[in-house]
């Protein structure tokens, strides 16, 4: 209660408050002791004493209820208010469109966190949760791909359930994943990410591709996708995530081997204005994110709303009650008397 008293409660001009010092001057006259009498009458007494007598009755009630009468008067011209402040942002924010690599290469464990192998999958979901949370004024969805794209989440500023998909993204082990169609469509991905991202009214987009192979499947081609991109004006983020030493297992490819297509991920980020990036460790891979975060600047401006009460009425109507009651108790008292 007096946390809320202290955070709400304002005086809205404060200047007047000054006309305290005054009030307090003359509290501190009444408590003063005048100068004593320079006559005595002995044959007065009674009616001296009677004198004293209502003196002080008069002015151990009226005086106090003056004052009180006084201090109200004063904080009521001070004005006191309620405030209540409210923060409001406005943000000329970016549409965020990130393509997500879920085939099964994925799995592999080439990176490290806190001097333990890591998988591939569990770094980029990582990182690119942290770079979800730098970004609360952006709108951002998640498209998934293997062998074809699967829309995750909307471009939302719901953040909180967008990280909840990127949570839930899981590699196609024993039919239960993300993506149940094998292989790795970028250029289909690409094209849904473009096609989410055209509907869109914003100022700018761009597409984010995490990636660790060659494109393999899917019915265009990362080239093609490319130049659709281009003609739309979304720019697109290549990020190649994987060491050279990389190698899926054999129970997936009877040969593994490295499938990197740097060179096209580079023509796909040249092409649209984006820029390509290759991950060979998590330290790597949060500095890609860092970088895209920096190139892609988000507008906003914070402004603070101030909603105020007045309370000033209360303290003007108590104070009129206080002086009202002085009057009526000084001619009562001098009626009865």
């Amino acid at each position: 209660m007096i946390e809320s008293f202290m955070t709400h409660f304002r005086f809205a001009q404060p200047q007047w408050l000054l006309l305290l010092i005054p009030g307090l001057l003359l509290l501190a006259l009444r408590r003063g002791r005048g100068a004593s009498g320079a006559l005595v009458f002995p044959n007065l007494g009674v009616l001296h004493s009677l004198g004293k007598r209502v003196n002080h009755l008069v002015w151990n009630i009226g005086f106090p209820l003056l004052f009180i009468s006084l201090l109200l008067a004063i904080f009521g011209i001070a004005r006191p208010v309620w405030r209540n402040e409210y923060q409001s942002r406005i943000a000329s924010g970016i549409d965020i469109l990130i393509a997500f690599d879920v085939s099964l290469s994925m799995d592999i464990d080439d990176f490290s966190f806190e001097g333990k192998p890591m998988k591939r999958m569990d770094a980029a979901k990582k990182v690119v949760d942290a770079f979800i949370l730098r970004r609360p004024d952006d709108r951002i969805g998640l498209v998934a791909f293997a062998g074809r794209p699967v829309s995750v989440s909307p471009i939302t500023l719901d953040h909180d359930w967008l990280r909840s998909g990127l949570g839930r993204l899981k590699l196609n082990r024993h039919g239960l994943g993300t993506v149940r169609e094998q292989g790795t469509a970028i250029g289909s991905a690409l094209a849904t990410a473009a096609t989410r991202l055209d509907n869109r009214e914003s100022k700018s987009k761009i597409i984010v591709l995490i990636t660790d192979g060659a494109s393999n499947s899917g019915k265009i081609s990362p080239l093609e996708a490319a130049k659709h991109i281009k003609t739309l004006g979304i720019k697109t983020y290549t990020v190649a995530i994987g060491t050279k030493e990389g190698r899926v297992s054999g129970s997936i490819q009877a040969f593994p081997r490295q499938e990197f297509d740097l060179p096209t991920l580079k023509k796909i980020a040249s092409d649209t204005g984006g820029e390509h990036f290759w991950a060979q460790n998590l330290e790597d891979l949060e500095k890609n994110f860092q970088t895209i975060d920096q190139l892609e600047k988000t507008e906003s401006r914070s402004l603070t709303i101030t909603e105020d009460r007045e309370l000033y009425m209360w303290f003007i109507g108590l104070s009129l009650l206080a002086a009202t009651g002085v009057v009526v108790y000084i001619s009562l008292y001098r009626t009865s008397v």
